[in-house]
């Protein structure tokens, strides 16, 4: 927690994802909904329609479909990541379009909290010389410009 009351930390990548291969950091996606239940249509138009094409879009996660037998509780759709973080999204009364989007948003994330990063930019080896920008070697002449510092 900062000053501010809000958390914060560096921009880092997740595992030194990119370093090498990339790695998408979902690792299951779990669909969970009621066969019979009237605020499930979407999930079951989901098995029914778009879960093969998303299944072949994103072959790195494992997708289970989990029909519950009853009337259970509302549709679910739960994610769990490479670093141990669930998260369950309820997906009661949603399109099977609606629901391929958040199974989409949720394959392409990290896993992390979202929360302020507090610069676009870390390093752990910082320069001693400071940080590089598009004016540094210029003349000064040509950067600085003002009413008293006019060629005379």
């Amino acid at each position: 927690m900062t000053g501010r009351g809000s958390p914060s930390r560096f921009l880092t990548a997740v595992l030194h994802n990119g370093v090498g291969r990339y790695v998408r950091q979902l690792q299951r996606l779990q669909l969970l909904f009621s066969p019979t239940a009237a605020d499930a249509r979407g999930a079951r138009q989901f098995v029914e329609e778009a879960a093969q094409d998303f299944a072949r879009q994103h072959p790195d996660v494992v997708l289970y479909v989990s029909p519950h037998s009853g009337p259970g509780p509302a549709p679910v759709l739960r994610a769990e990541y490479l670093n141990g973080t669930v998260r369950e999204e309820l997906i009661a009364s949603k399109t099977s379009e609606e629901i391929v989007q958040l199974a989409t948003k949720l394959a392409n994330q990290s896993g992390l909290d979202i929360i302020r990063i507090r610069k676009p930019f870390h390093t752990d080896n910082p320069s001693v010389q400071g940080q590089w920008h598009p004016l540094t070697n210029k003349p000064s002449i040509l950067t600085v410009q003002g009413p008293r510092l006019q060629p005379q």
